[in-house]
C-alpha cells in the first residue's frame, strides 16, 4: 500500500526527479532529491494543469467564484439532508447494498487530501508564524495570505466531498446520529463564513481537522479492508482536544476584535481581524461551542461506565424533556462523571479532594 501510495504522488513530480535510488546494500530507498521537493510546486502544476491557469490568480469573490454565496452553500446543505433523510426511508424496505471498494476509495482519498493540505498549510504557515509571531498568524497577515485563501477555499470544498460519508451510511443502512448530520451541515457552513469574513485564525481550527480527518479517514479505510484498530477510542478523543483548542484560540480572537473595536478600555492586546469578520467570529463561536458539547456527550456514552451512559442516552434520546426531567437528567450526569473522577484518583487524593469539597 505504501508503495502504491508513493508511485501515486510521484507521478506529479518533475520530469528529471527519480523515484528511487539504490542504497549500499542494493535495495531501493527513496532519493533524497524527493524529499526536498516543494510541497507548493507539485500543488501548483496539478491546479493548473486541471484548472489551466496558476493558483496565484486564484481571488475567492462572492457571486462569481463557484459556491461562493449562502444561497448556493444553503441549497447544497438542505439538498444534503432531503436525499440522506429521503434516502434512508427509501432504504427502509430494500436490502443494504455492501459498497466496500467505494468505501474504501472514498476513505483513502479523504485521508490523502487531508494530509496533502496539512503539509500545505504548514508550509505557509510555519515560516510566517516563526518570523512575525503567533498573535501575526491569528489576528494579521500571515493568517490570511492569498496563497492561504487558495487552501482556505480547497478545504472549505471537500466539506462537501465529505457529505458521501453520509451517502454510504444511508446505503449500507446504518443509523444516522443527529451528531453526524448536524456536524457534516454545520462544517460546510461554518467554513463558508470564515471565508466570507476573512478570519486569519481560520487556519487554527482547519489544521488540527485536518489532523483529525487523516487520523480518522484512515481507521476508516483500514476498518474496511477488515483490519482491526485497537486506538478508535482516541480519534474523539483527538477531536475533543481539537475543539477545546479552537475554543481557546477562536474566544481569544474573537475577544481581542471586539474589545479593540467597541470597548478599547477592556485589556486587550490590539487589533484582531476586520470587521467583515464579525459574522464569521459569532458563527464560528456558536457552531464549535456546540461541537465539544455533543463530541463529549458521544465519548460519555460510548466509552465511560454504565451509569453515565445511562445518563447521557436519557438526555439525548426520546422526546424534549420538561424542566424538571432535564434537572433530574443533569444531576444525574454531573454525580456520576463526580463518581467516575474519584474513581481515578488514588484513595488519599480522593479522600483529601472530599474533605475539600465537605
Amino acid at each position: 500500500m505504501l508503495n502504491f501510495t508513493y508511485d501515486a504522488a510521484a507521478t506529479l513530480l518533475p520530469a528529471g526527479v527519480p523515484k528511487y535510488q539504490l542504497s549500499n546494500n542494493g535495495n531501493a530507498e527513496v532519493s533524497p532529491r524527493l524529499l526536498s521537493v516543494d510541497p507548493w510546486s507539485l500543488f501548483d502544476k496539478t491546479w493548473t494543469a486541471v484548472l489551466g491557469y496558476r493558483p496565484h490568480n486564484f481571488e475567492f469573490i462572492q457571486g462569481k467564484t463557484p459556491m461562493s454565496t449562502i444561497k448556493e452553500t444553503a441549497v447544497v446543505i438542505a439538498l444534503y439532508y432531503v436525499v440522506i433523510f429521503g434516502g434512508r426511508e427509501l432504504m427502509r424496505s430494500r436490502p443494504a447494498f455492501k459498497l466496500n471498494t467505494l468505501f474504501l476509495i472514498h476513505n483513502f482519498y479523504l485521508t490523502a487530501i487531508s494530509g496533502g493540505l496539512l503539509v500545505l498549510f504548514a508550509q505557509q504557515l510555519i515560516p510566517g508564524i516563526w518570523n512575525h509571531g503567533l498573535f501575526d498568524g491569528i489576528c494579521g497577515g500571515t493568517g490570511w495570505t492569498q496563497k492561504m485563501e487558495v487552501l482556505y477555499y480547497m478545504n472549505y470544498l471537500t466539506k462537501y466531498l465529505e457529505l458521501i460519508d453520509t451517502v454510504f451510511l444511508v446505503l449500507k443502512k446504518k443509523p444516522l446520529t443527529f451528531l453526524h448530520t448536524y456536524h457534516h451541515g454545520a462544517t460546510a457552513l461554518l467554513c463558508y463564513t470564515q471565508l466570507v469574513g476573512k478570519t486569519p485564525v481560520s487556519w487554527v481550527p482547519i489544521t488540527l481537522n485536518l489532523a483529525v480527518h487523516v487520523v480518522m479517514y484512515w481507521y476508516y479505510f483500514q476498518a474496511a479492508r477488515g483490519v482491526k484498530v485497537w486506538w478508535k477510542q482516541y480519534i474523539t478523543m483527538f477531536q475533543i482536544t481539537q475543539f477545546v483548542l479552537d475554543l481557546g484560540f477562536i474566544y481569544f480572537a474573537t475577544y481581542t476584535y471586539f474589545a479593540a473595536q467597541y470597548m478599547p478600555s477592556l485589556p486587550h492586546v490590539g487589533r484582531c481581524g476586520e470587521p467583515t469578520a464579525e459574522v464569521a467570529a459569532a458563527t464560528g463561536c456558536g457552531i464549535i461551542t456546540s461541537y465539544l458539547f455533543l463530541f463529549v456527550m458521544f465519548y460519555l456514552s460510548t466509552y465511560k461506565k454504565p451509569s453515565i451512559k445511562k445518563a447521557v442516552r436519557r438526555a439525548s434520546q426520546g422526546d424534549v424533556p420538561s424542566i424538571k426531567e432535564t434537572g433530574e437528567i443533569t444531576a444525574d450526569l454531573i454525580r456520576n462523571t463526580k463518581d467516575t473522577i474519584a474513581d481515578s484518583l488514588p484513595s488519599g487524593e480522593a479522600m483529601n479532594n472530599g474533605k475539600k469539597s465537605s
